[in-house]
């Protein structure tokens, strides 16, 4: 429907005379004429009783006045809300992330993302790599936080953090009295390991810090989140090498140590669907980036 013939119907609903709504549209008197003759043959309906003495409305213009009101309100809401969007300041944002995150400002991330933009509606849904990896490509989330691992062709990444891994230890082991860790001194322990179904990048990236070093686990225990890794070393099941952001659960009962020497990092990302830039994660992002910043200068400080 015409919504400039719905507001040219409302100005004479409202002043009831062809003169002095023609006035307040700022148009002359013939124009909202015919366009009221437009409408009424549109909705197959008289909307007006007219006379030399009087403009009223008919039963069926009764009906229509209310709704057209509503019509044009929705209208501008509906407008104000894509303007929004289109500038990164409303919407809806779908984010995953992995348990990790958590140690790596997420929490902090989401509120300062709300303060700043309090129309946005931000879902969180807790998913593993290889599941939000499945997620965001299929449409069904915007982005994700995730540990590296290989993607398919239609998302692209950024580097969220780049981080050491460190030696988890029950605070009963022999080696919690080192200052830092030689991976050779682990020969022989119970691993308890990131799953390679849960985020087989993770699992080889660990394992291969062990065998780059000669090490073969005694044996190795497979759970799928990395806090699940920490709290079964805190009770003394084995030991693990996480990423450093893991020290910050401050878990009772685990230390963690530095390694010896140089090795590969681990590395999070986060993703999206290749597309037009979007402004929301664009914005989620630098909230990201800006309270691992924060984290940085805090362990830089201690």
């Amino acid at each position: 429907m015409d919504l400039r013939l719905l507001r040219y119907f409302i100005a004479l609903a409202e002043e009831v005379h062809f003169g002095r709504a023609a006035q307040r549209l700022a148009i002359s008197q013939p124009p909202l004429s015919v366009a009221i003759r437009q409408l009424e043959q549109a909705l197959n309906a008289q909307l007006f009783m007219r006379s030399s003495k009087e403009v009223r409305l008919t039963p069926a213009g009764e009906h229509l006045l209310p709704r057209a009101r509503q019509l044009l309100e929705d209208s501008r809401q509906l407008a104000a809300q894509v303007h929004n969007v289109a500038i990164g300041q409303g919407g809806h944002l779908r984010v995953g992330f992995v348990a990790s995150s958590i140690y790596r400002g997420l929490p902090q991330a989401i509120l300062r993302f709300q303060a700043s933009l309090p129309k946005v509606q931000l879902d969180i849904t807790e998913l593993n790599t290889s599941e939000q990896v499945t997620a965001v490509s299929a449409g069904r989330l915007d982005m994700g936080l995730i540990h590296a691992s290989p993607l398919p062709s239609n998302l692209q990444s950024c580097v969220l953090e780049k981080e050491s891994f460190v030696c988890c230890l029950p605070v009963t082991h022999s080696l919690s009295q080192h200052p830092s860790i030689d991976l050779a001194n682990l020969a022989g322990e119970q691993l308890i390991l990131f799953s390679r179904q849960a985020s087989p990048a993770y699992h080889e990236q660990v394992l291969g810090l062990l065998r780059g070093s000669g090490v073969e686990p005694a044996h190795v225990h497979e759970v799928r989140h990395w806090l699940t890794v920490v709290a079964l070393v805190s009770r003394g099941i084995g030991v693990a090498l996480v990423p450093h952001a893991m020290s910050r659960t401050r878990l009772p009962g685990t230390v963690f140590r530095p390694l010896v020497g140089r090795h590969p990092l681990s590395t999070s990302l986060a993703i999206w669907r290749k597309g037009p830039p979007n402004a929301l994660i664009a914005s989620f992002t630098h909230a990201l980036q800006a309270e691992l910043g924060h984290l940085s200068e805090s362990a830089d400080g201690q």
